[in-house]
């Protein structure tokens, strides 16, 4: 008895079908015929003759959705409903619209990135938004590297190669990622000299290190990812910065997040910002061009005209430096901020993070409201937004969701984790909160141009009663 696999049909007879001749006109040969192949290998190891043996159509479809899928970029958008506004895991946040001009008006051709267009000669790429960095925080002099740990780490390793760092224990933190204070020091080249305790720290602590082992450089870490209460203590910038010129030895502040307009505008806590901690005494800032900022993510280092110079001349600069295109998306964030009104308004975390929470109810309710007529059921419920990105942690921001449960009384219908995944793998993907057996989709970090995807993608998965 012949078995049935000798009647599977070779690749070059495949090739030959119009719809293949379609295929290889569309995508790459190498790539269809390297599909052609695995597919015929999966019918090979099978038990059971399928029943399309001889239907090329069949393996054209099969086939072009393999590719498809091959030639999908692993980068994609997402929706993100989960309400975090500065999601580290899905990008952070949404760049300003002018942002994302600049930065495809710089990738799209040729730019005077390292070029004096005035003399005619060669130019520096450090010299870009250095301009606006410093109006904006009143430093001195500014640069910009490829994300603030890099800020750091360069801060360090230009101010106390081979010498000793003041930090106080209370502030040898850990960021996402295993971004941990004594191994940047390491890295850096410098040495940790622990001061205080892990509760309170006083001025004396840092005076009687200083006095008795000398040091290179105090670092003061903001501790923007957790909060230590009760019984406390620690220095403020002013003393620290006192104790410094006394001691002739700089004062670094690991500001982590840049906000740059008042917090108190967007509902938010006091934080420090770049410009306060320079004017209470810190000669050198280091903070986040993305997160707070809402720029494309880069670390700014802001202060000390001659400590600034000094870091540019070091040689891991140019290994931590940015490329054109993230000059341009932080040069177009920048200019926003001259105007602060303008910038709640087109910066997307900080209109996120300001928007009336009667506004997000009214989205909610619209979406709600488009999901019932397309007979998926679902309800209006508050929720709680976080800011997200290593910020503001216990804070929690009024918001509003639609709520989506599976039917208890339905075979057939899908269980909660099930529906989160279906969302997550489609197209566009769509990332929810998963709470008490249901999927809750936060309007707050919805964009209103993104609610009939949303709409759309959850009724393509809604299995209810």
């Amino acid at each position: 008895m012949t078995d049935w696999r000798s009647n599977l049909p070779g690749v070059d007879r495949l090739l030959a079908e119009p719809s293949f001749q379609d295929l290889v006109t569309r995508y790459p040969r190498d790539r269809v015929v390297f599909w052609i192949r695995e597919v015929l290998t999966d019918l090979r190891s099978g038990d059971t003759e399928p029943g399309h043996l001889d239907d090329a159509s069949w393996f054209a479809e099969e086939v072009e959705r393999l590719v498809e899928e091959d030639q999908r970029p692993t980068l994609r958008p997402v929706i993100n409903a989960t309400g975090v506004i500065l999601h580290t895991n899905l990008g952070r946040a949404p760049l300003a619209d002018c942002a994302r001009e600049a930065m495809s008006r710089a990738g799209a051709g040729y730019s005077n990135l390292e070029f004096d267009l005035g003399r005619g000669e060669r130019g520096s790429r450090y010299d870009h938004c250095v301009r606006l960095i410093t109006e904006l925080t009143g430093a001195e002099d500014a640069l910009v590297v490829n994300n603030n740990a890099a800020a750091v780490t360069l801060a360090l390793n230009t101010l106390a190669l081979g010498g000793e760092v003041l930090v106080s224990r209370g502030e040898l933190v850990e960021i996402g990622g295993g971004f941990r204070i004594p191994e940047i020091l390491s890295r850096a080249g410098a040495g940790l000299m622990e001061v205080g305790t892990t509760n309170r720290t006083r001025v004396e602590d840092y005076r009687e290190a200083v006095e008795e082992k000398g040091a290179d450089v105090i670092l003061k870490v903001h501790r923007s990812n957790f909060r230590i209460s009760g019984f406390t203590e620690e220095v403020g910038l002013e003393a620290l910065s006192e104790l410094a010129r006394e001691e002739g030895i700089p004062l670094v502040h690991d500001l982590g997040s840049g906000m740059l307009v008042d917090p108190e505008a967007v509902g938010l806590p006091p934080e420090p910002r770049p410009r306060d901690s320079l004017a209470q005494g810190a000669d050198v800032v280091a903070f986040s061009g993305d997160k707070l900022m809402g720029g494309p993510q880069a670390g700014i280092l802001a202060g000390s005209g001659a400590l600034i110079s000094s870091m540019r001349r070091n040689p891991l600069c140019r290994a931590l430096r940015v490329d054109k295109v993230t000059l341009a998306g932080i040069e177009a964030t920048l200019l926003l901020y001259r105007d602060p009104q303008r910038a709640m308004t087109e910066v997307p975390a900080l209109r996120m993070l300001s928007e009336p929470a009667a506004s997000v109810e009214l989205r909610a309710a619209r979406v709600a409201e488009a999901l019932g007529s397309a007979s998926v059921e679902c309800r209006v419920v508050e929720s709680r937004a976080l800011v997200g990105g290593g910020t503001y942690p216990e804070v929690e921001i009024p918001s509003w969701a639609v709520r989506v449960s599976p039917s208890p009384t339905t075979a057939s219908s899908r269980t909660t984790t099930e529906l989160a995944r279906l969302l997550r793998e489609g197209d566009p993907p769509v990332v929810a909160r998963v709470e008490d057996d249901g999927l809750l989709f936060d309007l707050r970090t919805v964009a209103a141009a993104e609610e009939e995807d949303l709409v759309r993608r959850i009724g393509e998965v809604a299995d209810f009663a």
